[in-house]
């Protein structure tokens, strides 16, 4: 990245903290040149990294920052959030509600307006009132957020929230892809995340890469490679859709893992029950990837050699 592209991050980030803290936007620029170009982390991870360091010097929480009290926030579009740490106002419906992971999150799920949908998150100590699914609000004051392609928008203590009389309709973003399960890529099984608040990095050895080392927990993913015969699609299926998928649930892998004393056994297992297989996926597509929200089995199944031969040329 050049230095003109990181001087224009640096300075936004510098105009965070230019009332909290006495740096300067050079300072800034050097901790993210560090980070992109030294250590090749994208530029959306090295911002988030550079500005918890940030907030960790002026003592503050992310919802502290920017914002006000969002009168002069832009109105966008779900499908337009394109960019993290972005204070924005959108009206949406709460097309589903998921069960919170951690104390910190007092509701997380899904916002939808006519151009598709996006995660939100509403922090415990933000004190906002509860959401209900099927029901329009309009948001003032939300925070965009980024972590590997998806973004989301963030609720805090400066949020807004209006109940709207009109409905707003939900648009579909999902895509679908069939073909032959070719691949289950590195990553997939029994993973552990980084138990930190808005955090879901997935460990490596035992690290995060922002918070450190960590105890992280336990979940499933799979990371797989549809092929067609014209083009492979990239899919990711989350806890759910892995224990649809293979019949194997968290519980069970844990279980898995413990007798064999490795967790690799669990993405072995699930390659021998889904490798070769057909399947029908659809959902939305977050970078390279297509989230799986539905899945089906179709007919049909491949050689296995040529799924080796297919897979190793990926």
């Amino acid at each position: 990245m050049t230095e003109s592209d990181l001087r224009t991050h640096a300075t936004e980030i510098h105009e965070q903290f230019s009332d909290q803290l006495e740096i300067d936007v050079d300072d800034v620029v050097e901790r993210l040149d560090t980070l992109v170009n030294d250590y090749q982390v994208p530029i959306s991870e090295a911002r988030r990294s550079v500005v918890n360091t940030y907030l960790d010097e002026a003592g503050m929480d992310r919802d502290q920052l920017g914002g006000g009290d969002g009168g002069g926030n832009e109105q966008v579009n779900v499908a337009d959030v394109d960019a993290p740490e972005e204070w924005v106002d959108v009206r949406a419906t709460v097309v589903e509600l998921w069960e919170p992971r951690a104390d910190a999150v007092a509701q997380v799920g899904l916002l939808g307006d006519e151009t598709g949908t996006i995660k939100f998150t509403k922090w415990s100590k933000s004190d906002l009132p509860s959401l209900e699914e099927g029901k329009s609000y309009a948001l003032r004051n939300v925070v965009t957020d980024e972590y590997q392609g998806r973004f989301s928008v963030k609720l805090n203590r400066t949020t807004t929230i209006e109940e709207l009389d009109e409905a707003i309709e939900v648009g579909d973003d999902s895509v679908e892809a069939d073909g032959a399960l070719v691949d289950i890529q590195s990553g997939s099984g029994l993973i552990k995340r980084c138990p930190e608040d808005d955090c879901t990095r997935v460990l490596q050895n035992g690290r995060c890469s922002e918070h450190g080392e960590v105890e992280g927990e336990f979940d499933l993913r799979i990371k797989g490679v549809l092929d067609d015969g014209e083009e492979v699609t990239e899919v990711i299926f989350d806890e759910d859709a892995t224990e649809e998928l293979t019949g194997i649930t968290l519980e069970e892998a844990k279980e898995m893992a413990m007798d064999a004393l490795d967790t690799t056994v669990v993405a072995d297992e699930m390659r021998q029950k889904i490798l070769g297989r057909y399947y029908r996926v659809r959902g939305p597509t977050f970078g390279r990837y297509l989230l799986a929200d539905e899945q089906e089995r179709l007919t049909g199944a491949v050689d296995a050699d040529e799924i080796l031969i297919k897979a190793r040329s990926i």
